[in-house]
């Protein structure tokens, strides 16, 4: 799944560690998710999508699979 996490980090001035302890979890998760590595449990998509105020559907991109 796509998502805008970095680049909404970014706007915000903040690195990993700092964005990781705002929504408590490691710096190693904050990579994997902006790296599209790791999908964030819908509690986490909850989390990171209050604290830029936004909804979930503004930062994570789901791509309807093809048939």
């Amino acid at each position: 799944m796509e998502n805008r996490v970095e680049e909404m980090r970014k706007k915000l001035g903040l690195n990993q560690e700092a964005f990781a302890r705002a929504i408590k979890v490691s710096r190693q998760t904050v990579s994997s998710i902006e790296n599209g590595k790791y999908n964030p449990s819908l509690e986490l998509a909850f989390v990171i999508a209050d604290f830029f105020g936004k909804s979930i559907e503004e930062i994570f991109i789901h791509e309807k699979i093809k048939e």
